[in-house]
């Protein structure tokens, strides 16, 4: 299993259009194969930060979600929204 984190410092003007996106891609994303899971969450301390959890089967699951049109078109929505975007994969240790 892969862990994708995806965390955000989004432009205060434009916290509802991230959201809208990122929401978008949440519930298109949790129907395709491999996905695991898909949620996105919002810090306690600052409304801004706000971070995406996936967790995918296996890296060919991730290459197949990242070429799809509902992925490309709201990840370059979230980046242009955003003052900041960290993304971090990690590998389940067994």
């Amino acid at each position: 299993m892969i862990l994708t984190i995806a965390k955000a410092t989004v432009k205060k003007n434009k916290l509802k259009e991230f959201k809208d996106a990122a929401l978008e891609l949440v519930k298109n994303s949790k129907t395709e194969d491999g996905c695991m899971e898909y949620a996105l969450y919002e810090n306690n301390e600052n409304s801004c930060v706000l971070t995406i959890v996936e967790k995918w089967r296996d890296q060919e699951a991730i290459e197949k979600h990242i070429s799809t049109d509902i992925f490309k078109k709201n990840i370059e929505k979230i980046q242009n929204y955003s003052e900041s975007v960290e993304i971090s994969l990690n590998s389940e240790i067994k």
